[in-house]
């Protein structure tokens, strides 16, 4: 019988010790899971703001480039549109006045018509040679087509003292204008002028009944080889 308390007694001390050091090593792997778990978790949290912060900057970047792009190119494309813009105004002005020096025109602006040609009176020797446009002294009287200055001056530039002071160009197509009456000459025998440029200014000198412009379309640079003005005008579609 005591034998066998003795043993009981023997073992029962054991237990205990088992269980406090499962305990202990239970609460020690808690703490040292614990610390790992939070080291863990505060490296973690580290690096996700880092790339998160990189990740903004690389997409600001990437936005400034593209937006820089962007720019480049409009600045591009309104240069190119306003080059092409320039060249077609150019074009159109050099195809303007191509066209306007191949035409005809009237020789002064606001007028009124008056002796006609091919009429009769006492002021003429023989017919009107040429259309009356009436026209305060003073007015400016452009070529009616591109052509050479040939007879410029007083006395009808040779013409005689009816047509006071006379202008005569001759154009490209063999026939030739004459202007007279005038008040003053602004062109040279010799200078070329355009369509529409002024050569003088319209007055009452010469065989002049009040201020008119005389104007003529001759065959040749004389007087005596004139054709009816506004029938020729008519013909390069000029409305008189």
């Amino acid at each position: 019988m005591s034998k066998r308390v003795t043993f009981l007694h023997s073992r029962r001390p054991s237990m205990p010790r088992v269980s406090g050091a499962v305990v202990a090593v239970g609460l020690g792997a808690s703490m040292v899971f614990g610390a790992g778990a939070a080291f863990a978790s505060g490296t973690t949290g580290t690096a996700d703001t880092a790339a998160l912060a990189g990740a903004a900057t690389a997409s600001s970047i990437a936005q400034q480039a593209t937006a820089q792009t962007k720019a480049a190119d409009k600045a591009k494309a309104d240069k190119a549109e306003q080059a092409a813009a320039k060249k077609k105004a150019a074009a159109k002005k050099k195809a303007a006045a191509k066209k306007k020096a191949a035409s005809w025109e009237v020789p002064v602006r606001h007028y009124e018509l008056s002796a006609t040609f091919g009429i009769g009176g006492d002021r003429w020797a023989h017919k009107h040679s040429g259309q009356d446009f009436a026209v305060p002294i003073g007015t400016k009287v452009e070529a009616a087509h591109t052509g050479r200055v040939v007879k410029a001056g007083p006395n009808g530039a040779g013409d005689g003292p009816a047509y006071g002071n006379a202008i005569v160009i001759k154009h490209a197509n063999g026939k030739y204008s004459q202007y007279a009456h005038l008040s003053k000459i602004e062109v040279k025998v010799g200078e070329h002028v355009k369509t529409g440029e002024e050569i003088a200014k319209s007055g009452n000198t010469g065989n002049s009944s009040g201020p008119h412009l005389h104007f003529e379309i001759r065959n040749t640079p004389n007087y005596g080889s004139a054709i009816n003005p506004v029938t020729y005008l008519h013909a390069e579609h000029v409305h008189v």
